[in-house]
């Protein structure tokens, strides 16, 4: 493998980096600041680059029905549903009434509500409840790190062909690799790091975006 195709950045580089993208949003950067405020779990959040990404991802490959597991003050949710087209709909699952009624205020602000159903009950429940028929071109997957193997194989078989899963915080602030860490979400983590370059019916990249990324194109 050859050397020297990375680079650990600096608080200065990394900020550089952020502010070479079209990342700065009024709307996105109050939420940001008011997710820190209230909740003290700023680190919940997706970083702003990554939402960039995400977006690019969905409107690149014409997304117009979307799912993200976890939505937590609702960032993430808004950088998906941008994407979509005027009709378009993402499902939103979580169990935080609190936190999500951050997020409806600003899918408010970012007039984003009418493509936005939020689903509170634990996700594999939304999932098993979702009609037969029901398909996705794009999802997200930033829920509970300890059913995430589970999360995959139920988005998958929904997954239209050429669509995306992306599978949040894959580097797990670098406990993939401490094999002292044997606690059930990062063994979760390390399962379906693993299996999924052996998977056969999806493309694999894992990118070291914020706390890693990992994008699946169904074949």
């Amino acid at each position: 493998m050859p050397d020297g195709k990375f680079l650990s950045l600096s608080p200065e580089l990394y900020e550089y980096v952020v502010a070479h993208g079209r990342n700065r949003d009024p709307v996105l950067a109050e939420l940001a600041d008011e997710t820190a405020r209230r909740t003290g779990m700023a680190m919940m959040q997706i970083a702003p680059e990554q939402g960039t990404l995400m977006t690019i991802l969905a409107r690149a490959i014409g997304a117009r029905h979307a799912i993200e597991l976890g939505t937590f003050t609702g960032y993430s949710a808004i950088c998906i549903a941008r994407a979509l087209p005027p009709e378009g709909n993402l499902l939103c699952c979580d169990v935080s009434a609190e936190w999500t009624a951050v997020a409806r205020r600003y899918w408010e602000k970012a007039g984003l509500s009418h493509k936005i159903t939020l689903k509170l009950a634990p996700a594999l429940e939304t999932l098993h409840s979702l009609p037969g028929n029901e398909t996705f071109d794009f999802a997200f997957i930033d829920a509970d790190k300890s059913n995430q193997p589970a999360y995959y194989e139920e988005i998958l078989k929904r997954l239209r062909r050429n669509g995306l899963i992306l599978i949040d915080n894959v580097i797990w602030g670098g406990a993939v690799l401490d094999n002292r860490d044997q606690t059930p979400d990062t063994r979760s983590i390390r399962d379906l790091n693993d299996f999924l370059p052996k998977d056969d019916r999806v493309d694999v990249v894992m990118l070291p975006v914020a706390d890693g990324l990992t994008i699946c194109r169904k074949k």
